[in-house]
């Protein structure tokens, strides 16, 4: 009798920033799901860490690749890398942003630049890359976009990370009209407060936001790799241009953690 295979058997995909937190976990989920990755992160130390440990958990097959995936062609060299080492491109998860707070009245373009030019060029230019490889493949395949809570509800000294994460919803929606020939899914996911080693920073994170969540507590990492691995898998294979919504319920409130 044959055996069921994993839900990702047989499916590559490529996932920025994924050296820790959120893409980390993106990462070993759908290696432990019988899918081969390509793990990206800007810290060398980071993306080998993360490629051992993933293949230390899941006995799959990981391999990563330490670049900007802001630079167009660090990102073709990904595709290129995940077609060499594993046949073929299927998946690609965008998680790869920088989050530069600031006030609106002294925000330097320097920061915008930076902010922009990996949130919004980077997601876009990864899309169009791993897009083209599955045009070519002719085999179809899922793109996923990282958005936020921020680009629907207003955030103070986040006016620039906000507008890029608003930018990335209109893309998904954009380009339905531009892979749906090619049975590309495009979507995009918004999480909301999450714990990760990145927020663990703040002493007070945890806490602060289990108050202002109704679900009472920020997310996990966990709980938002699962949406993303429903979105990128056959069982939404009819849902294209949309965003949702990871946020325990936040943005239906909006309470902010500036209120006295």
């Amino acid at each position: 009798m044959m055996m069921n295979q994993p839900p990702f058997a047989q499916q590559v995909a490529i996932v920025t920033g994924a050296g820790q937190g959120i893409g980390f976990e993106i990462c070993r989920q759908l290696a432990l799901q019988g899918a081969a990755v390509v793990v990206n992160d800007l810290d060398p130390d980071l993306t080998a860490k993360a490629a051992t440990q993933i293949n230390h958990d899941t006995g799959g097959q990981c391999f990563g690749l330490a670049g900007n995936a802001a630079d167009v062609t660090f990102i073709q060299k990904m595709v290129d890398t995940a077609v060499r080492e594993f046949g073929k491109v299927n998946i690609a998860i965008a998680n790869a942003g920088i989050t530069l707070f600031g006030d609106f009245l002294t925000y330097t373009p320097e920061a915008l630049h930076q902010v922009t030019n990996l949130n919004i060029g980077g997601s876009f230019f990864l899309a169009q890359a791993v897009a083209r490889q599955i045009i070519k493949q002719q085999s179809g395949g899922s793109i996923l976009l990282m958005s936020s809570v921020t680009g629907y509800q207003a955030h103070k000294n986040l006016a620039a990370y906000a507008m890029t994460k608003a930018a990335l919803q209109m893309l998904a929606r954009n380009l339905v009209i531009e892979l749906s020939p090619y049975q590309i899914t495009i979507n995009a996911i918004a999480p909301g407060a999450t714990l990760t080693e990145r927020t663990a920073e703040d002493p007070n994170y945890e806490s602060v936001w289990s108050g202002l969540t109704p679900l009472g507590r920020p997310a996990s990492p966990a709980d938002i790799a699962h949406a993303a691995l429903f979105l990128v898998s056959d069982k939404a294979r009819h849902i294209t241009g949309q965003s949702l919504i990871i946020d325990g319920g936040w943005s239906s409130i909006s309470p902010s953690p500036f209120s006295d």
